[in-house]
């Protein structure tokens, strides 16, 4: 009986250091089902299970995390970590903002008289990768801004380092230019002129009084880069290769883009209100800078609705872009609002009032409470107003299928907001 008593606890230790040391405080460390992945809380794969109570904690405050973090493979967030950096990159980039990019050149071919063609696809091509390539320069340059006022953003926050933001900047620019010089050597000046605004605007304009002068510049440098692509893009009826009147006007001397100066006035006109509303997002405490953006809000619309802005595309002296351009755009020009009965432009009315509804009552809210969040709600809708915006300038210059495309772009645009913000 003695042998006994002496064995039986040798022989119980030598089970238990058998062991893994994580079962010992009830805690699995091996095993891929001890604990189960909480998709709801975000927790990567540390949230208890529903179904069971959590296990009571023998360590100290605050040595949990640390001690299940070096003590386990955490296989849960190994199957996550690619959809976790595509949602990081989908951050940096504001892909949910990308909507309202390929409106500005479907309204800058509009502007000229133009189907959309060859050019308009180069160049919304290279309007989205300038567009990103501008995003990711401005949180490589606000980096450390970002580390106190932003700090969930994915370059503080560690998800995506600093390095591979600047480098994809500088490929997606690179990417831009070069589609930008499949469209013609015009539309190659005018991206490169883009171009160069966005990292003059990140690297150094942002946080000076011209910083808002300058996205409204980069915003109409868009435009005109989709109106010049496409109008020195189309060429002659019987492939002789002879530019037509358009393009031919570039050669001349007039720039190809010039109808589409007043649509891209308007455009960045709208953009320099919505990035002055955007310099207090983060603080709030302006009532008048959102008050002046909705007196300008109104302003553009009823530009958009103006009599007239000068000679239209199809009118007469230009004779083969009035054949392309047909009597549509000049129904347009029949009085302060048109003929009521006319289907273009009660599709530009009904454009322009979804770009009031859109952007008006937002900033409104942030004019009577200018708190961060309402502010910020504020530049979210100027960002989305962008596109019935464009959509109504697309009707104004005669183009109703280009503006209906357009505002296809709306349902894609506000299901990616729920998921990424605009801001």
């Amino acid at each position: 009986m003695r042998w006994r008593r002496n064995t039986l606890p040798a022989v119980l230790a030598a089970t238990l250091s058998v062991l893994p040391s994580g079962r010992r405080n009830g805690y699995s460390h091996g095993g891929p089902t001890a604990v189960a992945e909480d998709s709801l809380s975000g927790a990567g794969g540390t949230a208890p299970a529903p179904d069971r109570p959590e296990p009571p904690s023998t360590s100290r405050p605050g040595e949990q995390g640390a001690h299940t973090a070096a003590g386990r493979p955490d296989t849960g967030s190994d199957r996550g970590e690619p959809r976790q950096c595509l949602r990081a990159w989908a951050e940096l980039l504001r892909v949910s903002a990308l909507f309202s990019v390929p409106g500005d050149a479907l309204a800058g071919a509009a502007a000229v008289g133009r189907r959309p063609g060859r050019g308009t696809a180069l160049a919304i091509g290279a309007s989205l990768c300038l567009y990103e390539a501008g995003m990711a320069l401005n949180d490589w340059a606000d980096r450390d801004e970002d580390a106190v006022d932003r700090p969930h953003r994915p370059i503080p926050s560690g998800r995506i380092s600093p390095a591979a933001a600047l480098g994809a900047a500088g490929v997606l620019t690179a990417a831009g230019l070069a589609l930008a010089a499949r469209a013609g050597r015009p539309a190659l000046t005018v991206a490169t002129g883009l171009a160069a605004t966005v990292w003059a605007y990140d690297l150094h304009l942002k946080h000076t009084k011209a910083g808002p002068a300058a996205m409204a510049a980069a915003r109409s440098l868009d435009l005109l880069l989709g109106a010049t692509a496409t109008a020195t893009g189309v060429r002659a009826p019987g492939g002789t290769g002879a530019p037509d009147n358009v393009a031919a006007a570039a050669h001349r001397g007039l720039p190809a883009c010039l109808p589409a100066l007043p649509a891209a006035l308007v455009l960045g006109s709208h953009t320099y209100g919505v990035t002055a509303v955007s310099r207090h997002e983060t603080q709030g405490g302006s009532t008048g800078t959102p008050l002046a953006v909705l007196a300008t809000t109104t302003a553009l619309a009823a530009a958009v609705l103006r009599e007239s802005w000068g000679r239209a595309p199809g009118r007469s002296g230009t004779t083969r872009a009035e054949a392309d351009a047909g009597p549509v755009a000049r129904r347009l020009d029949t009085g302060p609002l048109g003929k009521v009965t006319d289907p273009v432009r009660l599709l530009a009315v009904t454009l322009t009032g979804a770009y009031l509804r859109t952007a008006g009552p937002p900033l409104l809210h942030a004019a009577l409470n200018p708190s961060p969040p309402l502010t910020q709600r504020a530049v979210g809708g100027g960002i989305r107003a962008m596109i019935p915006l464009q959509a109504a300038l697309a009707a104004r210059a005669g183009a109703p299928v280009t503006a209906l495309a357009v505002m296809g772009l709306v349902p894609l645009a506000r299901s990616l907001a729920r998921k990424v913000s605009l801001t």
